[in-house]
């Protein structure tokens, strides 16, 4: 094989490519219930953020200094924006206040997308904690009827063969970051 080719990769296991599948799926439908101005609120944020907004920025205020000391340096001419540049300073004024509420919609519909996501993470969580629960208990039933293993009780695996209790779990959480230090936020 060459050096520039690229290797063909193996075809993933059907759960992992079933994962993969319905990750796609989230953040398709995700995109598909996005309307039209949040779409477009989106395309102007990733517009924004790109680095050749911030020297066009510089180069527009650059520019509208510069054309403006120039007419005010012309006796013929008068600026259109004397020094101090009041309408500059307004024009600036309101495109941070455009782009900061622009940014701020974004962040809220990403925000949506990261909770729906986290849910899932959850659920999933409490799923896999089940079935490892189930998987330890079953190993441990598999001990017990085994001839040629010694009959002994695992408190540790007997404890790790219950499912948790997520609401204990939760209350725990609660409870032991309301009795910590002062200083913790």
């Amino acid at each position: 094989m060459a050096s520039d080719e690229v290797p063909e990769s193996a075809p993933l296991p059907a759960h992992i490519e079933d994962s993969v599948q319905a990750s796609a799926q989230l953040h398709a439908d995700h995109r598909r219930a996005a309307t039209p101005a949040e779409r477009a609120f989106t395309r102007v944020t990733a517009a924004l953020s790109a680095p050749a907004s911030i020297g066009l920025a510089a180069t527009f205020v650059a520019l509208w200094v510069i054309v403006n000391l120039a007419l005010a340096a012309a006796p013929s001419h008068r600026p259109f924006d004397p020094p101090p540049f009041a309408w500059l300073e307004l024009l600036v004024s309101v495109g941070a206040l455009s782009v900061t509420l622009i940014i701020l919609a974004t962040q809220a519909r990403a925000n949506v997308l990261a909770e729906q996501r986290a849910q899932l993470t959850l659920q999933l969580a409490m799923v896999s904690e089940e079935k490892i629960a189930k998987v330890i208990a079953l190993i441990e039933e598999l001990r017990h009827d085994l001839p040629h293993v010694q009959d002994r009780i695992d408190l540790d695996a007997v404890a790790m063969g219950q499912p948790a209790d997520a609401q204990a779990v939760f209350d725990a959480i609660k409870e032991s970051h309301a009795e910590g230090p002062e200083s913790s936020p």
